[in-house]
C-alpha cells in the first residue's frame, strides 16, 4: 500500500510516494526545477496564482509517476502539506478571484495592527494566542477594504492546502490547525473568533466546514483521477501548514520537542502543552497537528499541544538572492564548498537577511537586507555567500533567544537534511551561535505529507506506528570554544543600529 505526499512550497512542489509497510520513501520528485516566482505588484506585496500551484502539484504528480518506481493505483491516500497564511478566494463555482496573498505579503500589518488595538491586545493575546499581524485574516480584511466587488464574489476564503485539496476532491474544508494560522481561531471558546468576525465584518459563512486535521477531506474526482492516473475515490486524509508538516515528519509531536526548516524562510518550531503567547507577538502559537481542543459543549477534556512558531522570512531566499547577483551557473553545492573555504566571520563583512517583508519577531518591523564593511578590495563571490549564510544562522540565534524568554529551551533540534542544512557553513553558524546540536533526517515536507496521509486513513494506527522506522541519520554537535559568540554579538549590534534607526524615523514622521 502506497501513499502520496504533496508540499506546496513558496519555490516548488515536491511529491514523495512512501511504501505505508516500511515508511521508506519509493519516489520523490520536485516541480518546477527552476524556482517559482513571487509576483511583487508592489513593494512589501507578494503575491503567487493557485491556478498556477495546481498545475505545478498535477505535473509534479505526472513526474513522479514517471519514474517508473511504482504502480500509481496502489496509492490508497493522499496528504498535503502548504505554505502557512496564504488567502486564496473562490467564487461559488470554485474559480479563483485573485492571486493568493502570500505568507511575505506586508501589505495589512497596519490593519492587522489596528485590530490588535482595537480588538484589545490582552484580549487578542488571551483568546488567539497571536496579534492578527499580517496574517490571514487581515489580508483577507485587506480585500474587503481595497477590492469590494472581489470580496463580495467571495463564497469560501481558504487557505493554501484547502484550495490543493478542493481542486483534488471538489470539497471545500478547513481545520482548526488551519483556522488557527489564519488567527480566525479563539483558543479560550473553541470556536471561529466573533471577536474577529465583528471587528473585520466577516460573515462566518466565508470559512468551509471545518474538518478534524487527521480525517477524510474529501475524495478524488474522477476526471481528477483519470488525468493522473490515480484511483478515483481515495481521500485526501491529512492537510497541514509546512512548518507544522516538518514538526510531524520529524515526529516532534510532544513538549518541549523541536524542529527546524531553512527554506525560502526560516523556521524554529517547538512544542507546547499549554496555552502560550508572546507578550509581543514576535513569536507565534498555532494548534499543532496533534492539538485535541476541548469539548466545545463542556468546554473541558483535550490535550493542548501548541505549536511555537518563530519565522524568519528572509533565510533561503537570500541565499537565492546572492546567487543570481553573482550570476554563477554553480550549483547550490558548488557554492557552499566555496564559501566554506572562507574562515567564519567573511573577513569582516555581515548581513542582515529582512529583505523578504515584514519580520515578525522584530515587531513586524520592514528593515531591509543590508551589508556591512563591504570592501572590494577584499571580498570576493565566496565571501558574499558565506556573509549571507552567517546572517541567517545569526538571525536563528536572535530568535531562538525570544523562544528562551518563553520558556523553549531546546536541548536539540530536529532538521531534515534540505536546504541551507546541506550547507556545512549554514549549519556550523546555526550549531555554534546557538550552542544546540542539530539531528538529521532524511526526507522533506512531502514525506511528512505522505505519513500524515497514512494517519489520516488509518492506515497507520497511530504516530508510533507511522515512525516505527524513522532514525536519524547524522547530527552536528556546537563546539565549546568558537568565534560564533563574538561574531554573533557583533552581528546583533549591527542589528540594533538598524532598529533604532527606523524608531528614529517613525518618530520623526510622527512629530511631522
Amino acid at each position: 500500500m502506497l501513499l502520496l505526499g504533496i508540499d506546496l512550497g513558496t519555490s516548488s512542489v515536491k511529491v514523495s510516494v512512501l511504501d505505508a509497510a516500511t515508511q521508506k520513501c519509493i519516489a520523490s520528485v520536485q516541480y518546477p526545477e527552476s524556482e517559482a516566482d513571487i509576483i511583487s505588484l508592489h513593494p512589501g506585496w507578494a503575491e503567487q496564482s493557485p491556478d498556477g500551484w495546481w498545475e505545478n502539484v498535477k505535473q509534479a504528480i505526472l513526474k513522479c509517476n514517471a519514474t517508473k518506481l511504482y504502480d500509481p493505483l496502489d496509492i490508497a491516500a493522499i496528504g498535503i502539506a502548504y505554505q502557512m497564511h496564504g488567502l486564496v478566494l473562490v467564487d461559488k463555482d470554485q474559480h479563483v478571484l485573485r492571486n493568493s496573498i502570500i505568507w511575505c505579503d506586508s501589505r495589512a500589518v497596519e490593519i492587522g495592527d489596528e485590530a490588535f488595538a482595537n480588538i484589545g491586545t490582552e484580549k487578542c493575546l488571551y483568546h488567539l494566542l497571536n496579534s492578527p499581524g499580517n496574517f490571514t485574516a487581515a489580508k483577507l480584511a485587506w480585500v474587503k477594504e481595497n477590492e469590494p466587488a472581489v470580496f463580495e464574489k467571495t463564497d469560501k476564503a481558504m487557505l493554501p492546502g484547502d484550495f490543493i485539496a478542493m481542486k483534488l476532491t471538489g470539497s471545500i474544508t478547513t481545520t482548526t490547525s488551519a483556522l488557527s494560522e489564519g488567527i480566525f481561531w479563539d483558543f479560550r471558546n473553541n470556536n471561529i473568533s466573533t471577536d474577529i468576525i465583528n471587528y473585520f465584518g466577516f460573515d462566518q459563512s466565508v470559512f468551509p466546514k471545518i474538518n478534524t486535521l487527521f480525517s477524510s477531506h474529501g475524495s478524488l474526482k474522477d476526471t481528477v483521477a483519470t488525468r493522473l492516473s490515480l484511483k478515483a475515490g481515495i481521500p485526501v486524509s491529512y492537510k497541514a501548514g509546512d512548518q507544522l508538516n516538518n514538526a510531524l515528519s520529524l515526529n516532534v509531536m510532544q513538549p518541549g520537542e523541536v524542529a527546524s526548516t531553512a527554506g525560502t524562510s526560516g523556521v524554529i518550531y517547538g512544542v507546547s502543552d499549554q496555552l502560550e503567547y508572546d507578550p509581543q507577538s514576535r513569536i507565534n502559537s498555532f494548534a499543532h497537528v496533534n492539538h485535541l481542543a476541548p469539548s466545545p459543549l463542556e468546554r473541558a477534556g483535550g490535550e493542548a499541544r501548541i505549536g511555537i512558531l518563530l519565522c524568519i522570512n528572509g533565510a533561503g531566499i537570500f541565499n537565492r538572492w546572492i546567487k543570481n547577483m553573482i550570476g554563477s551557473n554553480r550549483t547550490y553545492p558548488e557554492l557552499n564548498s566555496i564559501a566554506s573555504a572562507i574562515a567564519p566571520g567573511s573577513n569582516g563583512l555581515m548581513t542582515l537577511p529582512f529583505g523578504n517583508g515584514a519580520e515578525r519577531m522584530l515587531n513586524n518591523k520592514v528593515v531591509g537586507a543590508h551589508f556591512q564593511n563591504l570592501d572590494f578590495n577584499i571580498h570576493t563571490d565566496a565571501h558574499l555567500i558565506r556573509a549571507a549564510q552567517e546572517g541567517v544562522a545569526f538571525a536563528f540565534r536572535y530568535g531562538l533567544d525570544i523562544m528562551r524568554e518563553n520558556g523553549m529551551h531546546p536541548s536539540i533540534i530536529r532538521a531534515g537534511r534540505t536546504n541551507l542544512f546541506l550547507s556545512d557553513v549554514f549549519t556550523r553558524s546555526f550549531v555554534n551561535s546557538t550552542q544546540v546540536a542539530v539531528e538529521f533526517y532524511e526526507g522533506d515536507g512531502s514525506y511528512g505529507a505522505a505519513i500524515g496521509a497514512g494517519i489520516g486513513a488509518g492506515i497507520f494506527k497511530d504516530t508510533k506506528e507511522a515512525f516505527s522506522n524513522r532514525k536519524p541519520v547524522g547530527s552536528v554537535e556546537p563546539e565549546s570554544h568558537n568565534i560564533h559568540e563574538e561574531l554573533y554579538q557583533r552581528w546583533k549590534e549591527f542589528l540594533n543600529e538598524k532598529l533604532n534607526s527606523l524608531q528614529n524615523e517613525d518618530q520623526l514622521i510622527n512629530i511631522a
